[in-house]
């Protein structure tokens, strides 16, 4: 039986939770991220200018607004998770007030 099968999701939250804020309290944080955040980022550059050879600060300036794009993605998703967990599945309830003025 592997070793975290009986511990419920909650105390692994808790457990992951007190790792990482060990190990920050022995590292810089941004350094112990730096390489992911580097790569995470070069990520965009990459689907922005795939044959590299848009000018760099064109380059950039893409893959920001791709990064943008992403996490606007993700926020999008959350709200409709959120909506279907609440158990709706239209608008909430400020968007319906806006709707009937």
């Amino acid at each position: 039986m592997p070793r975290y099968e009986s511990i419920s999701p909650a105390e692994r939250s808790l457990r992951a939770r007190l790792a990482a804020h060990a190990q920050h309290g022995h590292r810089d944080p941004q350094e112990a991220t730096a390489k992911a955040r580097e790569a995470f980022l070069a990520k965009f550059e990459r689907e922005a200018d795939p044959e590299g050879i848009l000018p760099p600060e064109e380059r950039r300036r893409r893959a920001e607004s791709l990064r943008r794009a992403h996490f606007a993605r993700l926020a999008l998703a959350s709200v409709k998770a959120r909506r279907k967990a609440k158990g709706g599945d239209g608008p909430d309830e400020a968007t319906r007030r806006r709707q009937a003025s």
